[in-house]
């Protein structure tokens, strides 16, 4: 299992999905909810979906997905080039706000590195500060876990992913 140390403080660790067996992760896609403007509640980034393939091949159609926010759009896929798979990544957090009237997001980005260094980074959103990579997976990223802080209702402070743990091959 490999993870980071910004994760963001609110909400449960979902159920792990796992890429089928003999596969792994090559590619990622995020779903995002774009700022919602002054007075209204963000979550900025709400899921991340592994897509799983055999020897670097993108055409299969199996994804890996834990638990993911209501809110936002699913990106196309990011993929790994020269057949290449995810081995770690980093998250882009924004700290607790603690304020009265503060909007908390949490998770905002994340950036995936692939085993030839290449970086995919997501569509999220600029706000908070990137933390450190995790430790590199020896051979692939195969698997994965989401914090999800849940839905709270109207008029709540929602922040959908919080953090996110990878599990190797």
């Amino acid at each position: 299992v490999i993870a980071v140390s910004n994760g963001g403080p609110w909400g449960d660790w979902a159920w792990p999905d796992m890429c089928p067996k003999g596969s792994y992760a090559s590619g990622v896609s995020f779903k995002v909810e774009p700022p919602q403007g002054v007075m209204e509640d963000d979550t900025a980034l709400n899921g991340i979906r592994l897509h799983c393939s055999h020897g670097g091949n993108p055409s299969g159609s199996y994804t890996a997905e834990s638990q993911s926010g209501r809110w936002g759009c699913w990106s196309e896929a990011h993929w790994c080039p020269h057949r290449g798979r995810l081995v770690g990544f980093a998250l882009r957090v924004q700290a607790p706000q603690r304020g009265f009237l503060s909007d908390e997001v949490a998770a905002t980005s994340a950036r995936f590195t692939c085993s030839d260094g290449h970086i995919l980074e997501g569509p999220g959103s600029a706000w908070g500060q990137w933390g450190g990579w995790s430790p590199q997976c020896p051979r692939a990223v195969c698997g994965i876990q989401t914090r999800q802080d849940p839905a709270r209702g109207l008029k709540r402070d929602d922040t959908a992913l919080n953090d996110l743990r990878l599990f190797c091959c």
